[in-house]
């Protein structure tokens, strides 16, 4: 008999289900929503996923499909300003669409009970306690007013507390900065981007590109370092070499909005941001520590981290 040879070892497999329809009589339409998962695993961990402008829940595939294959429940809301909507800037819900997006992630927390148990077999696997929420972009800007960021009303004067108790942890990707910086089209056309991270307490990761060169701000890249800048508490910023505003291709492989493709550096990502919600999330886990330490000790880092 000849020996065979081993096969490498595959990817942890995943079950995706979508859309998942939240009923949402308030919004003008009902909530879609994808759900991945591990096969197998119990105590999932929750992560609820915010996508940038235009995007929908069949984005960023690169980090969602890799965080449900590492253990997590991944929730993808798609957000008004989808182009899978087409709701155009006249429509009268538009003004207050920043605020359709936070009221769509509170409502998958809500909701999660209805979101497990449209995955088959994952009912009863999962955590409901371990709570992180992610974005990039505008998704970073809907993610981080659930950990305590506010939005600036014209006359300076914080918003209302749309924080979430039953969150934890947060990933920001690309979060843009603050709003005394926007060029004029974004003033005009995006009033509502004036974030304050003063009140931001709840630990996240911040992510930046050192060559995201964004037209809504008439500031350079280091405008995406505001949110670490000037948030309290327990933060990271990872900088990222080279990077542009998809930091190497997180929307999608050979997605269109990726001007900066680099498998090597999603792959970093992928390996930071999930080393960085299961400690986050689960306090005796050292991967986070782990993770950290190999990137202090690359020859050729892809990106810096910065702590307080």
């Amino acid at each position: 008999m000849r020996p065979t040879t081993p096969l490498p070892d595959s990817p942890p497999a995943i079950v995706s289900v979508k859309p998942v329809t939240l009923s949402a009589p308030d919004r003008g339409e009902d909530l879609q929503v994808r759900v991945s998962a591990p096969v197998t695993g119990d105590g999932l961990p929750v992560i609820v996923f915010s996508h940038g402008y235009g995007q929908s829940m069949d984005g960023y595939a690169p980090l969602a499909d890799h965080w449900a294959a590492q253990g997590f429940m991944v929730v993808q809301p798609t957000h008004l300003d989808s182009r899978t909507l087409a709701i155009a800037q006249e429509d009268p819900r538009f003004p207050r669409i920043w605020r359709f997006r936070v009221e769509d992630l509170t409502r998958a927390l809500d909701e999660l009970d209805v979101l497990e148990a449209s995955v088959p077999g994952l009912a009863g696997r999962v955590d409901h306690d371990r709570v992180a929420v992610a974005g990039h972009s505008w998704g970073a800007q809907t993610a981080s007013t659930l950990l305590g960021a506010r939005v600036l009303d014209s006359d300076g004067v914080p918003g209302e507390d749309l924080s979430d108790p039953r969150v934890t942890a947060g990933v920001l990707l690309a979060l843009t900065g603050l709003g005394d910086s926007l060029s004029p089209f974004a003033a005009e056309h995006f009033p509502f981007m004036r974030p304050s991270f003063t009140t931001m307490t709840t630990p996240a990761l911040i992510v930046a590109g050192d060559h995201d060169d964004s037209p809504l701000s008439t500031r350079g890249p280091d405008w995406f370092t505001d949110p670490y800048t000037h948030s309290p508490g327990d933060k990271t910023l990872l900088t990222l070499f080279g990077a542009q505003h998809s930091l190497g291709g997180i929307s999608g492989r050979e997605a269109a909005e990726t001007t900066d493709e680099n498998p090597a550096r999603v792959a970093l990502l992928q390996q930071l941001t999930t080393a960085y919600l299961r400690s986050a999330l689960h306090p005796g886990d050292t991967g986070w520590k782990t993770a950290t330490a190999a990137l202090d000790q690359d020859p050729s880092p892809l990106g810096t981290l910065t702590s307080k």
